[in-house]
């Protein structure tokens, strides 16, 4: 069950090293705090006893940095194993519920959240594929995920889903499939596989356990070109790894994660009919993890900050 967590704001200035609390007091906030060098909104949150959460939590997560992950890939597609890279990049941001969008600026109105961007990269012969979704989860863990997009491109084109979570799922798809094309329908809230992956990381015994009603990955939806809606599956915690059995899309997700905090994911496998016609056949995707690192990626953009791509084993 999702419970409820209260919340007191922080703000953070990345340039000078300080953290400032703000609290309910009728001391009027210094002008000069709110300047454009103070970059990101921060919340101290209470924990699922009531109480403040760990001094471990807030260190890890509103330190001003990522975690960045990098696994070893071997990827099913068209009835073969393909070997390439996978990233999953976890980050604290404050979001504009009513734009839908990461909140740039100081907003009263923002919802922090924990969001996912998970990459894949792999070659199928001649052509690369490159797929990556974006998952914002708020950390209050008490709702579905608030936006979720993914995308993928490879030789013969792109597409490209979006879900906005607002009185309903509202769903916009673009395909340069003909039976796919563009689509923009709403579904009833339900579960989203693609949130799994974040709620996992704030509290796994959060996860929902039993029979459910799950939307698949996107990931999956476009590979396997099945419809965007929720399928029966039953889902199973056990020894720190979570189980989806998808009944109707003979399909099988299992993430094995550290059982200590920060809950990283350690691997994940996903079974499931990989091929068209005679070439058909049931294959297990599967992701190792080959390194994690805690940094400020987006100022890490010059040509010497290529190294930590060699410290992630990407290259």
């Amino acid at each position: 069950m999702l419970k409820n967590i209260g919340i007191t704001k922080i703000l953070c200035c990345s340039t000078l090293g300080l953290i400032t609390l703000f609290t309910s007091c009728k001391k009027a906030t210094p002008k000069k705090m709110l300047a454009k060098n103070w970059e990101t909104e921060f919340i101290v949150r209470k924990d699922f006893n009531g109480g403040t959460l760990s001094k471990a939590f807030k260190n890890y997560w509103y330190s001003g940095e990522a975690e960045i992950s990098s696994y070893n890939l071997e990827q099913a597609r068209y009835g073969e194993i393909r070997q390439g890279k996978a990233v999953l990049i976890y980050v604290t941001e404050d979001f504009l519920n009513n734009k839908q969008v990461k909140a740039e600026s100081s907003n009263s109105n923002s919802i922090p959240v924990l969001k996912l961007n998970a990459t894949k990269k792999f070659n199928t012969g001649i052509y690369p594929y490159t797929v990556m979704q974006s998952t914002f989860y708020p950390v209050s863990n008490t709702s579905h995920a608030l936006k979720v997009s993914s995308s993928m491109q490879e030789w013969c084109g792109h597409v490209y889903t979006q879900l906005n979570n607002r009185d309903q799922f509202e769903v916009t798809s673009h395909s340069y499939f003909e039976n796919e094309a563009d689509q923009h329908f709403k579904m009833h809230k339900t579960i989203l596989e693609n949130q799994l992956w974040t709620q996992l990381r704030i509290d796994p015994q959060s996860l929902p356990i039993g029979d459910q009603q799950i939307v698949p990955a996107f990931e999956f939806a476009r590979l396997r070109h099945v419809p965007i809606k929720a399928y029966k599956a039953n889902t199973i915690l056990k020894n720190n790894t979570y189980t989806i059995n998808y009944l109707d899309l003979n399909r099988t997700l299992s993430i094995t994660f550290n059982p200590m905090f920060p809950y990283d994911i350690l691997e994940w496998k996903e079974t499931y009919k990989s091929g068209f016609g005679s070439n058909a056949k049931m294959l297990t995707t599967k992701a190792t993890k080959l390194k994690t690192i805690k940094s400020a990626y987006w100022q890490k953009n010059r040509n010497f900050d290529e190294v930590l791509r060699d410290t992630l084993l990407l290259d």
